[in-house]
């Protein structure tokens, strides 16, 4: 198993950071991606019966986590948005502010709790769905609206 993973990822690394790199408009980050994709997959002990699952497990991970390295860098915004005349502190903390009064003024007591959890908690939808006792289309559904719902809370200031 340890073979099979180690060869695909050798095959493939160059090609993913290429990939990746350009997704995320920085191949350091990519090979860090890259690493850390690999050290995990590493230590879960996949049955891996072949080296094209290997590389088929490795795209993947390494897919789905650069996808979510550049939804963090979306989501944080740069120093050159915010205002000349205020230092960077300052307005995070009066933007962080105004989203925390939004969230508890806008959502739902439940839409709270689940972005919360997911958010900031780093929980998983299924382990929320199952601590509420609902579905985890429905939680991610009222994630969904939470979300909408500070969007657009935001955008009519």
């Amino acid at each position: 198993m340890a073979d099979l993973l180690t060869n695909a990822f050798i095959r493939i690394r160059i090609r993913l950071k290429r990939i990746y790199g350009r997704m995320l408009s920085d191949y350091d980050d990519a090979e860090d991606i890259l690493q850390d994709v690999f050290v995990r997959l590493w230590q879960k002990q996949y049955p891996i019966r072949s080296e094209k699952e290997a590389e088929a497990l490795i795209s993947r991970a390494t897919r789905n986590a650069s996808l979510n390295e550049r939804r963090k860098k979306r989501r944080l915004p740069l120093s050159a948005d915010y205002p000349d005349d205020t230092p960077d502190t300052k307005y995070r903390e009066l933007a962080f502010e105004e989203v925390r009064q939004r969230i508890h003024s806008e959502l739902t007591d439940i839409q709270r709790y689940i972005l919360e959890e997911k958010e900031y908690g780093g929980r998983t939808l299924e382990e929320i769905a199952k601590e509420l006792k609902m579905e985890a289309p429905a939680v991610r559904m009222q994630l969904s609206r939470a979300r909408k719902t500070l969007r657009k809370a935001l955008k009519d200031d």
